[in-house]
């Protein structure tokens, strides 16, 4: 953030809320070039055991934001939350599009009562999808880099990517100026209230992981297909990875934006102490 635009500031709000408007892509996901997939890409694809969870978690988003947007008064603010509860409804018709082309088994389950404390539901909505994106940017490079799809249809999901990165982006500089705007100590709180949110989000994905667990026994990878999308797999190459990949999509940002910090934070702590370690725990040379 420039020293010109203060945090809070009307100039702020604009230059979120431009930004996000100008860079939206026009796309119908039925038109997309989906690929046709070998018998081997096919059943890689209809092996990931989480497309269900996926398509849920998206129409999910898209209901909330809308909620959520229907509380906003700011006629700016109301116009740019407005057009990410359409790109997040526009992602689950993209994954409806996918489970109905390549036969993925992810029926449509009921949608939960959203109705109470939406204001809550939208930020652990919006600091949950900072922490999944920060690890998918590693595992998606991961999956890029090891060919365990066609980079054809891999290019489409990098679209998610992009419109997920630009999402974040978005609510971290919307919440640094609703704090601000509620005044001088709720600006100060801010990072205590973001550490707040992120356990609740790392609480939920935990949740998920264990009940994804239970969904989807039996349906789990198959030892080959772990190893090719893991190769050479450890968490601190995973780190490394969510750290570089995060950089990088970033940097393409105006710089005058806010960008999700805590998790980039966290992950460089936890490298340099890898790498301490790793220095400490190497064989010293022997002295003769």
């Amino acid at each position: 953030m420039t020293s010109s635009m203060k945090i809070g500031s009307l100039q702020h709000r604009d230059a979120f809320c431009r930004h996000f408007k100008q860079t939206f892509t026009e796309y119908e996901p039925a038109t997309l070039p989906w690929p046709e997939l070998d018998q081997e890409a096919l059943s890689r694809l209809r092996a990931v055991p989480f497309w269900e969870e996926v398509f849920y978690t998206e129409r999910r988003a898209g209901v909330i934001v809308a909620a959520f947007t229907e509380t906003v008064s700011d006629p700016v603010l109301k116009d740019a939350l407005a057009l990410q509860g359409w790109e997040e409804s526009r992602h689950a018709q993209l994954i409806r599009v996918m489970i109905d082309k390549y036969g993925l088994d992810a029926p449509e389950r009921p949608m939960e009562d959203i109705s109470d404390n939406i204001d809550r539901r939208f930020k652990d909505f919006g600091f949950g999808e900072c922490l999944d994106s920060f690890l998918g940017f590693g595992l998606f490079k991961m999956a890029w880099q090891s060919g365990f799809l066609p980079h054809d249809i891999l290019k489409i999901f990098e679209m998610l990517m992009y419109e997920e990165t630009r999402h974040i982006v978005f609510f971290i500089n919307w919440m640094a100026y609703s704090e601000a705007q509620r005044g001088w100590l709720a600006n100060r709180m801010l990072p205590l209230t973001s550490f707040h949110y992120y356990l609740r989000a790392l609480r939920r994905l935990m949740a998920l992981a264990k009940r994804g667990k239970a969904t989807n026994d039996g349906q789990n990878f198959a030892a080959t297909q772990v190893s090719l999308f893991l190769d050479g797999f450890n968490f601190r190459r995973f780190l490394e990875e969510c750290y570089s990949e995060n950089r990088r999509r970033m940097s393409e940002f105006e710089p005058d934006l806010l960008t999700p910090s805590f998790m980039p934070q966290l992950a460089d702590t936890a490298l340099r102490a890898l790498r301490l370690w790793s220095a400490q725990s190497a064989p010293q040379p022997n002295s003769a």
